[in-house]
């Protein structure tokens, strides 16, 4: 019985239906039984009754619709994982045919990188499809290992854990999480991070099925592979023979010499690929390279074996991701078409065959303070271009986070995807359930777009510092209410601390002028 009351809560919204249901029960009725009790008829009355008749029978039927529709909402929001600033997602009837937890028909995507760039990128497809494989480069071999690295003996995980923080539904607690080193106890120094990957590698006893179980366990959006498992060093040969063999010193020695790179190299250069990256490749519908380092997070994942050869035999859509801005000690002054020559120098043309490039509607302010760190804009060179067989895509998606330039991942997921309904349509694919759903749920993206960037630009024209705007604040009854009498009380308190400190200040001057007097009794006595 208690159960039943439940669905009259106003949470449950199926009341107003239920209602309509009963109005429409009394119009049938009494359109049926007008015409069953009466004798003679005239056609006006005729008519009216049947109007009566078919405006219940439409109220019968549109409640009877809504109230499934309501009810399979319901039933989706019970089983509902998904949340939204720590409550559970409110769905609609979109949603539960669409919802891609529900689907996991998305398109699958394989994003090759490392870096913020990298992570970026999963952030935005997030959005459309669960079917996302991220290839991180164990670039840190080399590198000076923190404390837990030594303590462990474990390999270098860092870019791994920062993708499976991208992944997340829940960012800022996996982040927490994830990066959270034990300050005392036997503990100390360790990071929570390492030690949950190493104890999944002692059970597994394989780093790369451990990482995978580990985004199950997670619970997760997609999967995260290591390139390789064989233990790298990215090397760097500048111009003049000069080696480097220390990634973090690349930069460094390069504005030392003021000399470029002329090409980079991992050593042992015959590394295996890690198990799953080859049928990760060969699976994928897309493939993104990039964005990121291009020495040091790009091109050391083309050049483990056999990946770049997978890449370029694959028949998946396969884009690169142009960096905004220059890196000072590696793209110095390189513009797009610098880019892609120095990645064919290194595995060949064909790698890929549309590359997404900026703009350059960057706020000027931010360019400036990159200027004095010795970077700049990523010159798209059209005149040089036309030598690769490279379809170029403008797109603005740059944006603002935490003061530094960073890629919008909404543009250049929703951008991507736009390209694989398109793809899809002229396969006349347009009653593929792949279709629909990535049609649907990129209507929905590209309508907050509009009305994010309509807000921006509102807030522009106004004059505000958007960074100072804050979403309003919800109204408050008892505020409200209580205003006037809350107000009376915050002036009667503010007088009395006033008066408070009068008092304390007329007794502290009261003293110093006895003061004196004091003195003369002390020398008298």
């Amino acid at each position: 019985m208690k159960s039943f009351f439940e669905w009259f809560k106003a949470s449950t919204r199926v009341k107003r239906w239920i209602l309509l249901i009963i109005v429409g029960i009394v119009l049938t009725c009494y359109g049926i039984a007008k015409i069953l009790v009466s004798e003679e008829i005239t056609f006006f009355e005729l008519g009216k009754t049947i109007v009566i008749f078919v405006l219940g029978f439409l109220a019968i039927v549109i409640s009877v619709v809504f109230i499934q529709k309501r009810s399979l909402e319901i039933i989706i929001e019970a089983n509902n994982t998904s949340t939204e600033k720590g409550k559970k997602a409110q769905l609609n009837i979109k949603s539960l045919i669409f919802n891609k937890k529900v689907y996991e028909e998305g398109p699958k995507v394989v994003i090759l990188g490392g870096g913020n760039g990298l992570n970026n990128v999963i952030e935005g497809f997030k959005k459309y499809t669960n079917n996302i494989t991220a290839i991180v480069t164990m670039s840190d071999y080399g590198d000076i290992p923190t404390e837990s690295r030594k303590a462990l003996d474990i390999l270098p995980l860092k870019d791994i854990k920062e993708s499976i923080i991208a992944m997340s539904d829940k960012q800022d607690i996996m982040r927490n999480l994830l990066n959270f080193n034990f300050t005392n106890g036997r503990l100390q120094g360790l990071n929570f991070g390492d030690i949950y990957l190493t104890a999944m590698n002692e059970i597994y006893s394989n780093i790369s099925e451990a990482i995978l179980k580990s985004t199950e366990v997670l619970n997760i959006t997609g999967r995260v592979m290591p390139v390789t498992l064989d233990e790298i060093t990215i090397c760097a040969e500048l111009g003049d023979g000069t080696t480097i063999k220390q990634k973090d010193r690349i930069p460094e020695i390069v504005a030392e010499k003021i000399e470029k790179i002329n090409r980079i190299y991992i050593s042992p250069s015959n590394c295996r690929p890690a198990p799953g990256v080859i049928e990760a490749i060969e699976d994928a519908d897309v493939i993104i390279i990039g964005p990121g380092s291009l020495y040091t997070n790009v091109l050391p994942n083309l050049l483990v074996k056999n990946v770049s050869k997978a890449i370029k035999d694959s028949k998946a859509m396969k884009f690169y991701i142009s960096n905004i801005m220059t890196e000072p000690g590696q793209t110095d002054n390189y513009t797009l078409s610098d880019h892609f020559k120095a990645i064919e120098e290194h595995i060949g043309s064909g790698v890929f065959e549309y590359c997404l490039a900026d703009t350059g509607e960057v706020v000027p302010e931010y360019i400036r303070k990159y200027n004095k760190e010795g970077s700049e804009l990523v010159e798209i060179d059209n005149r040089n271009l036309g030598n690769y067989n490279i379809k170029i895509i403008q797109k603005n998606m740059s944006c603002i986070k935490n003061e530094r330039i960073r890629h919008n991942a909404d543009v250049i997921a929703s951008t991507i995807i736009e390209m694989i309904c398109n793809d899809l349509k002229f396969h006349d694919m347009q009653n593929n359930t792949e279709y629909l759903l990535l049609q649907s749920v990129l209507k929905e993206q590209k309508k907050r777009q509009i009305k994010e960037e309509k807000r921006r630009k509102k807030l522009e024209a106004s004059g505000k510092d958007i960074k100072k705007i804050e979403e309003p604040k919800r109204k408050s009854k008892f505020k409200e209410k209580y205003k006037d009498r809350v107000e009376a009380i915050q002036h009667a308190d503010s007088i009395i601390s006033e008066n408070r400190k009068l008092a304390e200040e007329n007794n502290a001057e009261n003293n110093k002028s006895r003061e004196p007097f004091r003195r003369k009794k002390k020398r008298k006595k």
